[in-house]
């Protein structure tokens, strides 16, 4: 079934497991949703972007905040600090390597963790137990290219795939939700506790089991959120931090990209899952049924096959209309290379949702050398009310600004 998708002009659509389509009502569906995505691209023509490159390194974390208080939004990747409007990198923090090709950084967050009015880094590492603060120098800091100072938080737990920063508790002040590719390591979130001196990072226990993959958003309807990975999903109590965090063991996505993406596609009530295979070939949406016997349950629908390592994942407006769409792309050498269709072609994407049809159509960003790392953030950094895209991985730092549609 890999590439089936890139004949159709990249459409998609699910095969579901209770369901055989017999090939005439395929013919008649194809046709349908071609006529609808060439009508859409006739109303709306095709998004434009400028590529920037900003650094080759092998870092695949970024942020985007205003670190020096002038009211526009700069760019954290690793190494090196980019401030509006020029985006010129300038030296932040020293990040080691980890193993053949990797940054040593799977995450980095801004937080004002002293207070004092500026933008710190909260970061940390794949394999090293230890998550650090970088202390913002401030005015004169920053004109001055100063390296901030780096201080430790916590000891946390081994072998963290990523990093997120999530409101959890409730409390308005994001927490730290660390993410592990070994499941014997227990799911864990981190509140910041800035009363101590210094601050520090406060445990908070989910559950025993981890997995690859972590994403965010209210399975079960109660109006809260849950926590989802590779092994399933976990119930959010009414007290995060003191309550117990039902396990629910309801899927079983292999290798599931980070973030797993939380949201109610066609309008049913019930929130759907979209996901991708971080170390293989495979996007998918998956469609909440009615549940049975106290259990979700789900039916997959395929986005697309016909490229690998869908590890990172944001739902963005990226054309202003009041739906957002989902961006991804191939993530660049990760494992080193090691895993499928790792040689092909870097790519970054943008993909449609036609909830008449409930198919996804493909959108090219880029091909050639900008992919994603970890993370793809946006924001609107030129100010000319079009959604930017940042991105960083082993190809370097990239910012795709956003130009509207083509002329």
């Amino acid at each position: 079934m890999k590439g089936l998708n890139a004949m159709f002009l990249n459409i998609s659509w699910g095969w579901t497991p209770y369901e055989v389509l017999q090939p005439m009502n395929a013919i008649i569906r194809m046709m349908i949703v071609l006529g609808v995505l060439q009508a859409s691209s006739v109303w709306g023509g095709e998004l434009t972007w400028r590529k920037v490159k900003l650094y080759y390194d092998s870092n695949e974390a970024c942020e985007i905040e205003d670190f020096n208080n002038d009211g526009w939004l700069d760019i954290s990747a690793g190494r090196n600090l980019y401030l509006a409007p020029a985006f010129v990198p300038q030296p932040l923090r020293d990040v080691g390597e980890h193993g053949v090709d990797y940054a040593a950084n799977n995450g980095e967050h801004a937080y004002d963790v002293d207070g004092d009015g500026w933008l710190d880094l909260i970061a940390g590492s794949f394999m090293e137990r230890e998550v650090y603060w970088y202390r913002n120098p401030g005015t004169e800091g920053l004109a001055r290219a100063k390296l901030w100072k780096k201080q430790l938080l916590r000891e946390t737990a081994e072998q963290n795939e990523i990093t997120f920063f999530r409101d959890l508790v409730g409390s308005f002040a994001p927490e730290l939700v660390v993410n592990s590719w070994n499941q014997s390591n227990a799911m864990l979130f981190w509140e910041i506790d800035d009363s101590v001196t210094p601050p520090s990072l406060k445990k908070n226990h989910v559950g025993a089991l981890n997995g690859h993959g972590i994403g965010f958003g209210d399975i079960n309807g109660d109006g809260r959120e849950d926590l989802l990975f590779q092994g399933g999903w976990y119930e959010r109590p009414l007290n995060p931090s003191l309550g117990e965090w039902v396990l629910h063991r309801d899927w079983e996505y292999k290798q599931a990209g980070c973030p797993m993406i939380v949201v109610d596609l066609n309008a049913d009530g019930r929130n759907d899952v979209i996901w991708g295979r971080g170390h293989a070939y495979g996007l998918y949406w998956m469609e909440q049924l009615p549940p049975s016997d106290g259990k979700t349950r789900w039916n997959e629908h395929t986005i697309d096959d016909s490229w690998s390592q869908a590890h990172a994942m944001l739902w963005q407006d990226l054309d202003n209309d009041g739906q957002a769409e989902l961006v991804t792309g191939k993530r660049v050498r990760a494992h080193s290379g090691g895993d499928p269709g790792a040689d092909e072609p870097a790519a970054l994407y943008f993909y449609r949702w036609h909830p008449e049809q409930e198919v996804f159509s493909r959108h090219l960003i880029d091909t050639g050398d900008a992919g994603t790392g970890l993370f793809i953030r946006s924001a609107d950094l030129d100010r000319n009310s079009w959604p930017d895209l940042v991105v960083a991985g082993k190809s370097g730092t990239f910012i795709f600004f956003g130009e509207g549609f083509q002329k």
